[in-house]
């Protein structure tokens, strides 16, 4: 069924004459039939989103609807690749194109057809089966197994299934005869439409952290595996870093990376930088268990809008497998961006700054769909899905739309402050403005692994990083000799717990990751010093010798231990401040 254009507008391309299409289905629009969604029905006169730059189209062009709503294709082949924000893979239209440029209407299938796969398979012909049901397997990389599952509203006897060998993706490798006695024939690909999550049996309350590495992360502001998260800050604070570091070392199966109108060179670190990190969990590289999205800010701002529904719908797949799965998403200011010049171009009543009055719904659709489920199919199955999303306020200003929708939403604030940033205290995560709602429920997993000590050591950590908030301000005024003994030990214990716990250097192979055994050791030691001196401080000790210990300098380097010494040398410097700590009271004790 086609139909013709009346009307171009950027990116929005009115047609008249699609009477029976339907809203979301994609269409080919002109004689270089680029790809388009329909947004809006008013009768046969349809609005239609392109997601490819629209010059040269002009009124009288055919407009072709293909029936099918915007959709993605799923199967063995898509991790390691780079696809644009629609699913077409960047790297096979480079080949075809034979440059850097993307051209018009290009049609490469999003996973190669003619790649074999080992196929082994795990169910057998007489098998009675569900949608999620897992048919067979594929070692898609040495870090993935991928699990080829029966389409989700598919139900009933297995007819036939390929032995094990070597297949193409849409090759048959099993035949379903359906309740009414149909047969459908399944290969190892399946598409879903992006606008709609995925279904599972049941959504669990996150109870298990995600390990990023990332100390005032995992220690003061946890998100939990199936949680949701947001990075919010200003130009130059970081955030890109941030999740860099997220996708880097969270103790995650697969990464969905989504590069959703940021600025290309960012994105080119991202594709250099990745394929030679070497993932910790697997010893391969990172690549081998992470997807990419790229989407940069010269590309058509429509497709900016499908990106971050491409990625999200790729990871929901891979969580039905049974993976924890984290979807990182840089930027949703850039997505908002997209809607906002949208809903401008259909004329939709614009709401706060301009954005479309739906905003907010619309981000909590995106946020709703991550969580911790129990996976369709006939056995039991757990998965996750983190979403963890950048927010670009412009100026920094987080009373804007998109960052109070996000904070709604999320449970999970990062807040970077370009006041750190400039003192170079990265990550230039704000401990005041930050917060997690994360913390009541992962409470449990931390007594049980870490002890109870973890937490009432974070509580003691926030308490000092808060009080010397508040002195700083009367030292500002009268100097910090003026204090009291005990507050110059709270503004020096605080200084600690910021420059030798918080600040950390993602690009020192030592500090760039710590683990949850050395956080915890790390920032009971400082405490322990906290602790003892102030019992020094009330028997007569000297602020001043007690700042002057050895032991004080070397809690400052022992961020920088290696990995396997740590144990022990962090066991050694305990000793020894309680040591050095007990001589400056001893002589106090003297002196007086």
């Amino acid at each position: 069924m086609s139909g013709k254009i009346v009307k171009v507008s950027g990116p929005l391309v009115v047609a008249t004459g699609l009477a029976d299409a339907n809203m979301s289905d994609v269409v080919r629009v002109g004689p270089q039939r680029l790809i388009g969604e329909i947004l809006t029905m008013t009768g046969d006169r349809a609005s239609i989103q392109v997601y490819e730059e629209t010059s040269g189209l002009g009124p009288g062009a055919e407009v072709e609807t293909t029936g099918f709503p915007m959709s993605v294709e799923l199967g063995p082949g898509m991790i390691e690749n780079i696809y644009d924000g629609i699913q077409r893979p960047l790297e096979e239209i480079k080949k075809k194109a034979g440059s850097n440029l993307l051209p018009r209407g290009v049609e490469v299938p999003p996973i190669d057809p003619e790649k074999l796969w080992e196929f082994t398979p795990a169910a057998q012909a007489g098998d009675q089966v569900v949608g999620g049901d897992v048919i067979g397997i594929v070692p898609e990389t040495p870090s993935v197994l991928h699990k080829i599952m029966v389409p989700p509203n598919l139900k009933g006897t297995l007819k036939r299934v390929a032995p094990a060998g070597a297949y193409h993706v849409k090759q048959t490798i099993a035949v379903l005869t359906r309740e009414d006695g149909t047969d459908v024939e399944l290969t190892m690909s399946q598409r879903w439409p992006v606008r709609v999550g995925r279904p599972y049996k049941h959504k669990y309350p996150p109870v298990r952290p995600l390990s990023s590495g990332q100390r005032i992360v995992d220690t003061f502001f946890p998100v939990a595996k199936g949680g949701t998260a947001a990075i919010p800050g200003p130009f130059g604070s970081g955030k890109t870093v941030m999740q860099h570091a997220l996708a880097k070392w969270s103790d995650v199966d697969i990464v969905v990376y989504i590069g959703c109108g940021e600025r290309g060179n960012e994105m080119t670190d991202v594709l250099r930088e990745f394929p030679e990190l070497v993932d910790p969990r697997t010893g391969q590289s990172l690549m081998k268990r992470t997807v990419l999205i790229a989407n940069t800010s010269d590309m058509p701002v429509a497709a900016r809008e499908a990106s971050i529904y491409t990625g999200i719908t790729i990871a929901e797949y891979f969580r039905d497998m049974g993976y924890d799965v984290a979807v990182i998403a840089d930027s949703t200011s850039r997505w908002a961006e997209a809607l906002r010049e949208m809903s401008g171009r259909l004329e939709e009543m614009p709401g706060e700054e301009g954005y479309p009055a739906y905003l907010s719904s619309r981000l909590a659709q995106f946020y709703e769909r991550a969580g911790s489920v129990e996976c369709l199919g006939s056995g039991e199955r757990r998965g996750s899905l983190t979403a963890v999303g950048a927010v670009s306020p412009p100026g920094g200003d987080l009373s804007e739309p998109v960052s109070q929708g996000t904070m709604r939403i999320v449970k999970v604030f990062w807040a970077l402050d370009a006041q750190l940033a400039y003192k170079r205290h990265f990550p230039a995560i704000n401990w005041l403005n930050s917060y997690s709602l994360y913390l009541d429920s992962l409470k449990p997993w931390f007594d049980e692994n870490l002890g109870r000590q973890f937490l009432q050591n974070r509580e003691k950590a926030m308490g000092l990083l808060q009080s010397e908030a508040s002195l700083n301000e009367i030292v500002q005024l009268v100097g910090k000799d003026s204090l009291s003994p005990a507050d110059q030990l709270t503004l020096e214990s605080a200084r600690m717990v910021r420059e030798d716990f918080l600040q950390q250097n993602s690009f020192v192979d030592v500090d760039s990751f710590s683990t949850y055994d050395r956080q915890e050791k790390l920032l009971a030691m400082i405490l322990d010093y906290d602790r003892l001196c102030r019992a020094a401080i009330e028997k007569g000790a000297a602020a001043a010798d007690l700042f002057a210990i050895p032991s004080r300098e070397r809690i400052g380097r022992a961020k920088s231990i290696p990995e396997e010494e740590y144990a022990q040398a962090y066991a050694d410097i305990a000793r020894a401040m309680e040591w050095e700590i007990e001589a400056a009271t001893e002589k106090a004790g003297e002196q007086q």
